[in-house]
């Protein structure tokens, strides 16, 4: 899971003087469930992370990071077994070319990012 998310949010909790509970509270969220997030156990939903840069006034871009790298290894290993195309037509005339593509995409991104 995300390490540096977890050390952002934890030390974001901090600065802001608060206690688990108070986080967990603002969040609708049993305390331990932010202890996970704290600890790296679980990602936070989507509702979570704008509730958080809310409470704390800051982006978290470190679980970002961390996601969209997975997702790019996700894709990577999954791309050379798409299926293959058994029927030819209209709306599947640029498929071919679109993975190319998102190929070419990741391994791109791959590079900029040093993954």
């Amino acid at each position: 899971m995300s390490t540096q998310f977890a050390l952002d949010l934890r030390l974001a909790r901090r600065k802001a003087g608060l206690t688990q509970r108070d986080t967990a509270h603002l969040l609708a969220l049993d305390p331990a469930k932010l202890s996970q997030l704290e600890r790296g156990k679980r990602l936070p939903t989507l509702t979570e992370i704008c509730t958080l840069s809310h409470i704390f006034g800051r982006s978290f871009e470190s679980l970002f990071g961390t996601v969209m790298a997975d997702v790019r290894q996700a894709i990577q290993r999954r791309l050379p077994h798409v299926p293959k195309n058994t029927r030819d037509c209209v709306a599947t005339a640029n498929r071919d070319k679109s993975l190319q593509r998102l190929e070419r995409r990741l391994v791109a991104e791959e590079k900029d990012h040093g993954a």
